[in-house]
């Protein structure tokens, strides 16, 4: 099985170099070329070095491997370093005096270099110190750039927390305004989150694009700023023109939307001006303001729509008292507060007993 190596926490950490090698005169004079300038451990054999390394890769600079020894050749050391993704961070170099299959074969399997006995020291040092310089370079790299990602997946994490902060605000401000109870809002991002998590009305979205729309779905009534107050907190019924007043803020919420530079940039941006303009538009046409029809009202406005609804039918509004919760759910079913798409009605339905639950006191 492939092993998943890790990357030091500190670059300079890494600065030992193993020697794997069965003859202990190889390995005292390995150790006396490189022990100035780094630190040195070392294995008798094949298979005591490929304990080493997966015990102490995090240290390992570089590893001095002969090719023949007892156990386990170098070749098959290589081997399983290789499949173990351990060549990719630790480079191996063969001391070998084998013919040219061998040194053919170990380059095949990701050796970095090949060094023949009888050692020439000064060569050996000038090839492992300008690889090992240059594989710490490449992890000090990339140290560096797993820093910065870090910092800049930091950043837009505060800056995504601003926005939503932002439009969670704007939204609850609004609320406030038209004197509704408090949570209107909230309960229109669990109820349209819960209709697109779980149930099939709209199964090709992501979970990341139903986390947009339910964001999307808390500025529904950001229009409403644009509504006079006499008109928006009007105790009783509205009259034919004030309604025709109240029913703008569709179009106000999409212009207001449109007018936020910043928002464009948010992934839930064009859920938000759609739902913002047709979370009143129905089924059959008879919506505002566009009179959309059937399949041309998108699913997450259709979502908001009807949890705007189950709302407003479940609370105290400044015009009503809450209605019993059978009430409420007679009234979407028969149709008196608009038609739905059918097949939202039985989302919803199946939905509605863990929704019921917001609106115990």
């Amino acid at each position: 099985m492939r092993e998943n190596p890790q990357s030091p926490r500190v670059p300079s950490e890494v600065s030992t170099i193993l020697i794997i090698d069965d003859d202990e005169i190889n390995r005292g004079i390995l150790n006396h070329l490189f022990c100035m300038d780094y630190a040195i451990e070392e294995a008798e054999n094949g298979k005591q070095g490929l304990e080493a390394v997966f015990q102490n890769r995090h240290r390992i600079c570089a590893v001095l491997l002969d090719v023949v020894m007892p156990e386990m050749s170098g070749l098959e050391v290589l081997r399983r370093l290789k499949e173990a993704g351990v060549l990719e961070h630790i480079p191996v170099f063969l001391i070998t005096s084998e013919v040219d299959a061998a040194i053919r074969q170990g380059y095949e399997l990701g050796a970095m270099d090949v060094i023949s006995k009888p050692i020439v020291p000064y060569l050996v040092q000038r090839r492992v110190h300008s690889v090992v310089e240059l594989f710490q370079a490449r992890r000090e790299l990339k140290y560096r750039v797993e820093r910065q990602e870090e910092e800049l997946l930091k950043k837009t994490r505060e800056i995504l927390e601003l926005n939503q902060g932002m439009i969670e605000s704007l939204s609850a401000a609004i609320e406030f305004r038209n004197e509704e109870s408090g949570g209107h809002v909230r309960r229109i991002h669990d109820i349209t989150a819960a209709l697109l998590l779980e149930t099939d009305f709209c199964p090709g979205l992501t979970e990341d694009e139903i986390e947009n729309i339910a964001l999307a779905a808390i500025m529904h009534d950001v229009g409403k700023i644009a509504i006079p107050d006499c008109v928006l907190s009007k105790p009783g019924r509205l009259t034919p023109d004030e309604f025709e007043t109240m029913k703008t803020h569709t179009i106000q919420g999409g212009e207001l939307l449109e007018r936020i530079p910043q928002l464009q940039h948010h992934g839930a941006y064009r859920y938000a001006w759609d739902i913002a303009r047709h979370h009143h538009e129905r089924w059959d046409g008879n919506g505002y303001p566009d009179r959309l029809k059937g399949d041309a009202i998108t699913p997450w406005a259709q979502a908001v729509s009807i949890a705007d609804v189950y709302d407003a039918l479940s609370c105290k509004r400044v015009y009503k008292d809450a209605l019993p919760r059978e009430k409420a759910l007679e009234m979407i079913r028969s149709g008196q507060c608009g038609i739905f798409n059918p097949k939202l009605l039985d989302c919803f339905f199946e939905v509605e007993p863990r929704l019921a639950p917001l609106y115990r006191h």
